[in-house]
């Protein structure tokens, strides 16, 4: 009971606290208050529309705004010393010891009610050897709780010329390259899907509807941790069935409960009705795609 007081604990307040971190990022208008790289020479070069760099970018400003809720909660920030390790941030409760991961993922609205998709870390690797120390902070098994801190956006509908060079006096001038900022902090496992993000990595995929995520009701929010945990510590990709010289047990919940024999516990009808919730459910990303955005 302890254990999940304080896990809960952890997310609500990290969740109230995301709900300031629109400041940190977005003018008064909601527009990303970075505009491009400055050089030595006072040079404003406009910053790309790659979501690899606006990743980036946003975390470096969300720092500041994470450091003071440790500060304010008491919790030691970790940060990830290397760009391949999870998670983004661990914070340990000085009175417990408790460790909680935080992961910093961004995506971009593609219409009213979706987004494009995040990866949600590897389903292989420290996630399926819970002790294992290679590429993660502290071993899988030693966080309480493994949680998204979110950022929804929206891509510029003005084209923006990212070979344009300006100078500090045209700063107001410049268009910011994204806007619309919505933040949610949500359990991991809340809002994955039961595919992974793209057809040729390893990696979790998440639902893509903004509503899924704000609120975290993808489809294991409903099934449970150990359902979500079981799931994607067995799962196949078709190359990874190939190099093992065996058949994909299943591809999603449906085969999935059909092959652990779950019903009545997850019966075919509960299954396909999740699946039908989830946007990503209903074809595999073709390999080589990209689907997600982080």
């Amino acid at each position: 009971m302890l254990t999940t007081l304080g896990k809960d604990k952890f997310l609500l307040a990290l969740q109230e606290e995301a709900k300031a971190f629109t400041e940190a990022v977005a003018t008064e208008k909601g527009d990303w208050i970075v505009k491009g790289f400055i050089d030595v020479y006072k040079r404003v070069y406009t910053i790309s529309v790659d979501t690899k760099v606006i990743s980036k970018v946003l975390e470096l400003l969300l720092f500041p705004k994470l450091a003071d809720f440790a500060k304010k909660y008491d919790y030691e920030m970790v940060i990830s010393s290397q760009q391949n390790f999870y998670p983004d941030i661990s914070f340990i409760d000085r009175e417990t010891g408790n460790k909680y991961a935080v992961d910093i993922k961004s995506t971009y609205r593609t219409d009213s009610v979706s987004v494009n998709g995040m990866t949600l870390g590897a389903f292989t690797g420290y996630f399926h050897d819970r002790n294992s120390h290679k590429n993660i902070v502290f071993p899988y098994k030693e966080y309480k709780s493994h949680i998204v801190l979110g950022v929804i956006y929206s891509k510029a509908e003005e084209f923006i010329n990212e070979r344009n060079i300006h100078s500090l006096d045209e700063l107001e001038k410049i268009n910011s390259v994204i806007k619309d900022f919505v933040f949610f902090a949500q359990p991991k496992y809340r809002i994955a899907s039961s595919l992974p993000g793209s057809g040729n990595t390893k990696n979790i995929g998440s639902v893509t509807r903004i509503e899924q995520l704000i609120n975290g009701t993808g489809p294991f929010s409903e099934l449970g941790e150990h359902i979500y945990d079981d799931y994607w510590m067995f799962y196949l990709t078709n190359d990874m069935a190939r190099a093992a010289e065996t058949n994909r047990p299943y591809q999603n919940l449906v085969s999935y409960s059909a092959y652990k024999n779950l019903n009545p516990d997850i019966s075919i009808e509960t299954a396909k009705r999740l699946e039908d919730l989830d946007t990503n459910f209903t074809k595999e990303a073709p390999s080589g795609s990209n689907s997600t955005s982080d």
